[in-house]
């Protein structure tokens, strides 16, 4: 009975779905749904892009290190302060499989998504990477939903990077006035 009860994560997939879609159309980007799992963000759904050369850094199920990438940074930072803190130290030795980044460039990092509202990766988990996340705000506690797309740096204009905040914005509004009362991220 228990494997049949409906979990949390079954209930937010199929709302943000159309959601991460839209992102990926709007966008050209892969787009995903990631979800705070402990130290962790798992890929819950992703959208792919139908640009003729893909990036595709996480597949569903997929997990990663808060911190590593741009969706999995949001979340890390929209923790408060002291708990922040603990999960770097607790990660920070895994973060060696990442040659660019660290506990300190992950502190800046999370510093620049909580005073801009958006965690950015450029080229810190792959090389030709350019990530963008925005946490998606939770009823009780810190979020722990992210919306987030992944592309080549090189399309990464300035222009571009400035829409594709503002498409995850209007994605992020639009899922969030969907959401029913007790909904997942309402």
């Amino acid at each position: 009975e228990l494997r049949l009860a409906p979990t949390a994560s079954m209930l937010e997939v199929p709302h943000w779905r159309p959601a991460i879609a839209t992102i990926s159309r709007r966008t050209g980007a892969t787009a995903y749904l990631m979800r705070r799992s402990g130290v962790e963000a798992v890929c819950l759904a992703k959208a792919d892009s139908q640009a003729l050369m893909r990036f595709v850094p996480v597949e569903v199920g997929q997990r990663r290190l808060l911190g590593v990438g741009a969706g999995a940074t949001v979340l890390l930072a929209a923790l408060d302060k002291e708990h922040c803190e603990q999960v770097i130290d607790l990660i920070a030795p895994g973060l060696r499989a990442y040659p660019r980044l660290n506990a300190n460039s992950l502190r800046n990092a999370v510093r620049v998504a909580r005073k801009t509202g958006f965690a950015v990766s450029q080229g810190t988990v792959a090389a030709d990477g350019f990530g963008m996340g925005i946490a998606v705000p939770s009823v009780s506690g810190p979020p722990y939903l992210a919306l987030s797309i992944a592309a080549h740096a090189s399309v990464g204009t300035e222009s571009v990077i400035a829409e594709w905040k503002r498409i995850l914005q209007q994605e992020l509004r639009a899922g969030l006035e969907a959401s029913g009362p007790g909904m997942p991220g309402a």
